[in-house]
């Protein structure tokens, strides 16, 4: 009963993002029935990702790694209800495109590649098959799309106080390949949304991003906004690979949900 209460207020009265909406919906019991998936990518994240879908009570159908690329026009591919993809920037695109050729449609954490143009060239290519979907985000983390949502509500409050200036801290592991991250992207996106130049200050046109990679970092932002007298900072930081992963389960099953 408490989760359902918990549920309308985050939906109902904060207005929280879609993507919040969908998480909110099944860590509240709404979730789906089993379904079929297909792993792109199958380092660390793919491995977690099968983890959390098992526990969900999924079934992995394929793995598609480095050199498997002939699997998309396997069977078991094709028999997929949705192809989850976490691989680079330089093949992601190519990835949902063979995916959408074999008519499965994908769930995309990949970051550091134009996933908005791709889906808006779908959009005009009238596509009658119903499976060029795509859910993309640039962190599928629960946590972080409720951080995406406070950032935007303090950079609305913060924008009449002209004396504060934004910027954004992000530190990851050694191993990721964007710089700055998806995420700081679309912190500062959001940030310059609300007002582009922000403070009516019109040599303000960007919020600057700092970025580090050390060590086995998953994932740490900040977004600071400082002044003369004081310093605001909120900030997310990530505890391992998990969080990623369920999102991106969950947006899986919210997808294969569609008509």
């Amino acid at each position: 009963m408490f989760l359902h209460f918990f549920y309308a207020i985050l939906g109902e009265y904060l207005h929280i993002c879609k993507l919040c909406s969908i998480f909110a919906r099944q860590l509240c019991g709404y979730y789906l029935s089993s379904m079929k998936i297909a792993l792109i990518g199958y380092g660390k994240m793919g491995h977690m990702i099968e983890q959390v879908a098992l526990l969900r009570g999924h079934e992995i159908v394929c793995t598609i790694d480095i050199g498997d690329e002939e699997k998309f026009e396997s069977a078991t591919f094709r028999s997929a209800d949705v192809a989850i993809e976490f691989t680079t920037p330089q093949t992601a695109e190519t990835n949902v495109r063979r995916a959408w050729e074999q008519g499965v449609p994908v769930v995309c954490g990949t970051t550091g590649w134009d996933a908005q143009a791709l889906i808006v060239e779908s959009r005009k290519s009238k596509v009658e098959s119903g499976k060029e979907m795509l859910i993309w985000s640039s962190n599928f983390s629960v946590g972080v799309n409720i951080f995406f949502e406070l950032n935007k509500w303090l950079a609305e409050v913060i924008r009449n106080y002209p004396q504060y200036q934004p910027h954004i801290y992000e530190e990851h592991h050694i191993h990721k390949l964007d710089k700055p991250s998806g995420t700081a992207k679309t912190l500062r996106n959001d940030i310059l949304s609300v007002a582009a130049p922000l403070n009516g200050d019109a040599s303000l046109n960007d919020v600057p991003i700092e970025s580090v990679r050390e060590g086995e970092i998953p994932g740490n932002h900040s977004v600071i906004w400082d002044s003369p007298e004081d310093t605001i900072v909120i900030s997310h930081m990530a505890k391992g690979r998990e969080g990623f992963a369920l999102g991106a389960v969950l947006a899986a099953e919210s997808l294969n949900a569609k008509p």
